[in-house]
């Protein structure tokens, strides 16, 4: 949980179709709307439109949910969320997984098109220095942790994973790299 909001700010789930709110304990968009929320971008109206609702919610791009004690959970990025089967797969919740596996040092969860599911789910690690694992290995534990759905098809080791100045990262890199 990352707890309530703080006073002032009001947060909402809706349905990212629909933008209606959802019940509690729903995945959907956070949206948020306080004084503390900024206006819009400088000189940027088209992309300030696309950033908030008419009635003034900005949208985060996260996913979430409100328990129904009022506190809030994020499960991840609406962009990085892999529907595989129909089924919403989050990658924090792979990557946790994969963090358990005493060879993995690092991981990145993306979804891949996929002709008979839609998307195949698929990790891409980084071994911990002098750690010997093979993709059958990973897929096995996860298999073990996880839902059939969530379990990667697919595993992909690699020396480092891409991340930008700030040290996200970098999963469309990824999805170019490894989806092609």
């Amino acid at each position: 949980s990352v707890g309530l909001p703080l006073p002032g700010v009001a947060v909402r789930i809706v349905d990212p179709e629909t933008e209606q709110p959802v019940a509690d304990e729903t995945v959907g968009e956070v949206q948020v709307r306080g004084a503390n929320v900024f206006k819009g971008y400088w000189r940027q109206p088209e992309k300030t439109a696309a950033a908030f609702t008419p009635d003034g919610w900005l949208r985060t791009g996260d996913l979430g949910l409100c328990e129904a004690d009022g506190y809030f959970t994020l499960k991840g990025r609406s962009k990085d969320l892999i529907i595989s089967g129909g089924y919403n797969v989050y990658p924090p919740e792979v990557e946790l997984v994969l963090a358990e596996h005493p060879a993995v040092a690092a991981s990145a969860v993306i979804g891949c098109p996929d002709t008979e599911w839609g998307e195949r789910v698929v990790a891409v690690v980084v071994p911990h220095d002098g750690a010997a694992t093979t993709p059958a290995d990973i897929i096995a534990f996860c298999r073990a942790r996880l839902a059939g759905y969530k379990t990667p098809r697919q595993v992909h080791i690699v020396s480092v994973l891409p991340r930008n100045a700030m040290g996200k990262i970098q999963k469309a890199q990824l999805r170019d790299e490894f989806c092609g």
